[in-house]
Order: C-alpha cells, then sequence, then structure tokens
C-alpha cells in the first residue's frame, strides 16, 4: 500500500509539474515585445500579482511543512491510534483533480479569447471544488458516526486539522474563483480575465499537489 501511494504522489507530481510549466511557459510574462526589445534586455519581468501568489504559496507550504512534521513527530508516542479513513475521500480527490485540469482547460480558452469556454471552465471548476468541499465535510460526518470524535485521540485531532486547513485554503481560492466568475457572466471579456484564470488555475495545481501529499500521508499512517 505505501509503495502504491508514493509511486501516485511520484506520477501526480510529475502531472502536476507538467501542467505548471504549461501555465507560467506558454506565454511569457505579459510581454508584448521580445525580450531583446525591451529595456534591460534579457531581463524576464514577472506581473506582481503573480509574484504574490507565488509568495503566498511559499508561505503556505511551510505552514503545511510545519504542521506535517508535527504530525510526524506526534505519531511516534504510545497514545496514537490510526483511524480508518472514510473511502469517499477517494472520490473527493478525484474530483479535486477534475477541477485542476478544468482550470487549466480554461486558462487555454483564455488565452484563444473563447469567452464561451472559458464560462463553462470556470463553472465546472467551482462546482468541482464545491464538490471536494462537500465531500470533505461528508468524511468528517463519517468519521463521528464511527466514533472519531476530534479529542479522541491525535490521530483524529489531526485528521481534522490537516484536512481543514487545507479546506479553508480552497475557500479562500473560491473567493477569487467567485469574483472572476461573476465579471465573466457580466460581460468582461476573456483577455481581461486571463491573469485572474491563471493564477487560480497555478492555485488549484497547488492545492491539489498539497491535497495528494496529505492523502497519502493520512493513508499511510
Amino acid at each position: 500500500m505505501t509503495f502504491t501511494l508514493v509511486l501516485l504522489a511520484i506520477i501526480m507530481a510529475g502531472v502536476l509539474g507538467w501542467l505548471l510549466r504549461q501555465t507560467f511557459n506558454t506565454q511569457p510574462w505579459d510581454a508584448l515585445d521580445p525580450v531583446e526589445n525591451q529595456p534591460g534586455r534579457g531581463e524576464v519581468h514577472m506581473d506582481p500579482a503573480k509574484i504574490g501568489l507565488l509568495s503566498f504559496i511559499a508561505v503556505v507550504t511551510s505552514l503545511f511543512a510545519l504542521f506535517l512534521s508535527a504530525y510526524m513527530m506526534r505519531m511516534k508516542l504510545g497514545d496514537w491510534r490510526p483511524i480508518d479513513e472514510p473511502s469517499v475521500l477517494w472520490a473527493n480527490t478525484a474530483v479535486l483533480v477534475l477541477a485542476s485540469f478544468a482550470f487549466q482547460w480554461t486558462r487555454g480558452a483564455a488565452i484563444k479569447g473563447q469567452l464561451p469556454a472559458v464560462k463553462v471552465g470556470l463553472l465546472v471548476g467551482g462546482v468541482c471544488t464545491a464538490l471536494f468541499l462537500s465531500g470533505q465535510l461528508l468524511a468528517w460526518q463519517q468519521l463521528v458516526a464511527g466514533g472519531y470524535l476530534l479529542t479522541g485521540n491525535p490521530a483524529n485531532s489531526f485528521f481534522y486539522l490537516l484536512t481543514a486547513l487545507h479546506g479553508l485554503h480552497l475557500l479562500g481560492g473560491m473567493w477569487v474563483w467567485g469574483r472572476t466568475t461573476k465579471r465573466v457572466l457580466t460581460g468582461a471579456s476573456a483577455e481581461s480575465v486571463r491573469l485572474s484564470v491563471e493564477l487560480c488555475t497555478v492555485y488549484w495545481h497547488y492545492l491539489l499537489l498539497v491535497w495528494v501529499g496529505l492523502f497519502g500521508l493520512l493513508l499511510s499512517t
């Protein structure tokens, strides 16, 4: 089981790495002219919003790393009793994968100026994300019904903590998604929301990678 989870994580990391390369490298950083025709020849200028997102991702990564470090240390103590993870988590993972690919597809449509496709892609990505969050709540309900209460043992507490932390970051992304979708549905052009779609795409890819890592750790411990 552990080998399978590690293999799955490697495959997912490879897929997500490819998606991120496509997201960042398909188009220059909003440059309208070749680099050699711009002031400061040879310099690549990144949009401030993208710099902000990458900085935020770095902070979030540090936060998750701290919690995972605490998780690994705490599980070595004698009162740690692993829980049986609800099977719905597998379906939730599949739905989040679909959401990530929906945003990647939407980004491609935004680059091509295909407004109808952008609308569909945003709606599909949002609905899949909402289904994932709903599925996480269902997993919590199943655990509570099975007697795995928050304060029952440290493994329970960490499960609720890590999944809640991940869910809160997805909810933050849904706020940006909601604003972008509202703009598109009220007449904004595909070009005007392109940057927002790109930022959402990177963020969803990142949170999918985080979830795959969390899920693999929870299953293997």
